[in-house]
């Protein structure tokens, strides 16, 4: 286990609103994580991406960086433009 795992674990057993915070930032982040990866592995600038999407590269940049509340139908045309398809899993 790494010193910021370590960190997180102690500080999640002591404090319980940082626990909460953590928990549903580290959630979105994972979620604008594997936005930006599919969009790099796609070989696909955030401007290119843009202009598929007819929106303007801060929104894009926004979307990888900040994707809480972010629409279904919001990834489902993100992914639709990098030729994939959103999959969903509730477990």
């Amino acid at each position: 286990m790494s010193d910021v795992q370590k960190y997180i674990k102690k500080r999640k057993s002591s404090d319980p609103g940082f626990a909460k915070g953590f928990d549903a930032g580290y959630e979105q982040f994972k979620i604008g994580a594997m936005l930006k990866m599919a969009r790099e592995e796609a070989g696909m600038t955030q401007e290119e991406l843009a202009n598929r999407l007819h929106t303007k590269k801060t929104a894009i940049s926004r979307i990888e960086n900040h994707a809480e509340d972010i629409k279904l139908s919001t990834l489902e045309n993100f992914a639709a433009a990098l030729g994939k398809q959103l999959k969903l899993e509730i477990a």
